[in-house]
């Protein structure tokens, strides 16, 4: 990227800086179900519908980190890349990789609520929601800044 902006890219920064905040939000309410000892029934919609079953299944939880703690990281990166780093000629490439590197894994763990645990969590939904459309626009600001040098 350039040293100044084009009115497009920071749009599109701000839309990504967004979105990131938002899975921060989303992956921080998972983490404190994660951990949470008492049964909630904060997204529980009969039997299809249940965060706390996916929050506490043996696959929340990757190389003994919490999933929902990754996410919180992943989306921090994101949001750092887009706002404080977002100058930086590698940004968009950065911006990116790591947005393909968590929908790939959101997809995974969509992949296990569907076809192993038979459960839908809507805070994991709505976190592939959020990197899903990071990706989208990170796609797009790539190909934006690409043309433009």
């Amino acid at each position: 990227m350039s040293a100044a902006l084009s009115p497009r890219a920071r749009q599109l920064c701000a839309a990504i800086a967004a979105l990131a905040a938002g899975g921060i939000a989303v992956s921080a309410l998972s983490l404190r179900h994660h951990y949470a000892t008492s049964a909630t029934s904060f997204c529980t919609f009969g039997e299809s519908f249940n965060c706390d079953l996916v929050n506490r299944s043996e696959y929340s939880t990757f190389l003994g980190v919490p999933v929902a703690l990754l996410g919180v990281l992943g989306y921090a990166a994101i949001l750092w890349l887009a706002t404080g780093y977002r100058r930086n000629p590698d940004a968009s490439a950065l911006l990116l990789i790591a947005s393909l590197a968590g929908l790939g894994f959101a997809l995974y763990l969509t992949y296990i609520e569907a076809y192993v645990l038979l459960a839908w969590c809507i805070l994991c939904l709505s976190s592939l929601a959020a990197i899903t459309g990071i990706t989208v626009i990170s796609a797009w600001l790539w190909r934006t800044q690409r043309k433009a040098n």
